[in-house]
């Protein structure tokens, strides 16, 4: 499959780790998931972070999100370090300006697609007729608008990860990660996310760093990376 990119990468870097380590464990038998890591996500571009398993992606990423605390580093979230902050102003941050796509989905399955997608913004306390309207667009953006009422059993696997994108940019994040967003679909529907995600990415200027082991996904990135035995290299 042959793709377009259409990166509106800015030179605003919405995302900085910097000399990030992660060692678990001491002695002869810690392991260095990474070893001195810098990397930096610009607003609207999109990395595809590739790497074997066992190679630090989802370490990476966890600590990027505010999700898990490196050994030492730092990571910065426009001007603000986040590598010290408390777990509230942390709840705060991933409420309001990360977004998180997982493989898993990690859907309600009680709720329709509708409600899964104006949960966030509920909790942040949106008021209703913005949520509305807000999660009726972002339906629509990612091909669902037929499938509101549905709920996430009711769904096909690609259609679930495409609700998990719609809920990840409901409160207008400034970053999205997502890890292994396409493991668990088949290779025509891996395509087709990958393609969904790179077209809001630019489309709204979002900074993104999806985590994947499949070299197809390159396509669709702005910028590659790669990861080795805890070490990035471009």
């Amino acid at each position: 499959m042959t793709t377009q990119k259409m990166t509106t990468r800015t030179d605003a870097v919405v995302l900085r780790g910097e000399n990030l380590t992660r060692t678990y464990g001491s002695g002869a038998t810690a392991t260095h998931a990474l070893r001195g890591v810098t990397v930096d996500v610009h607003a609207g571009e999109l990395i595809v972070l590739r790497g074997p398993s066992g190679s630090g992606k989802t370490t990476l990423l966890n600590i990027l999100g505010g999700l898990d605390v490196p050994t030492s580093g730092t990571v910065r979230l426009d001007d603000r370090e986040i590598t010290g902050a408390s777990e509230s102003e942390l709840v705060e941050l991933r409420r309001h300006e990360l977004g998180f796509v997982f493989q898993g989905f990690a859907l309600l399955p009680v709720l329709s697609a509708l409600e899964n997608v104006e949960l966030p913004m509920r909790i942040a306390g949106v008021a209703a007729p913005e949520r509305l309207a807000r999660t009726t667009e972002l339906l629509a953006a990612v091909g669902l608008a037929d499938h509101a009422a549905q709920r996430p059993d009711e769904l096909s696997g690609g259609q679930q990860q495409r609700l998990g994108i719609a809920r990840a940019l409901a409160n207008e994040p400034k970053l999205l990660i997502a890890d292994e967003p396409t493991g668990q679909l088949d290779s025509t529907n891996a395509e087709t996310m990958m393609a969904l995600i790179a077209a809001l990415v630019h489309d709204r200027g979002v900074a993104a760093i999806v985590s994947t082991h499949d070299p197809r996904m390159a396509a669709y990135a702005d910028r590659t990376v790669e990861i080795r035995d805890g070490l990035l290299t471009d």
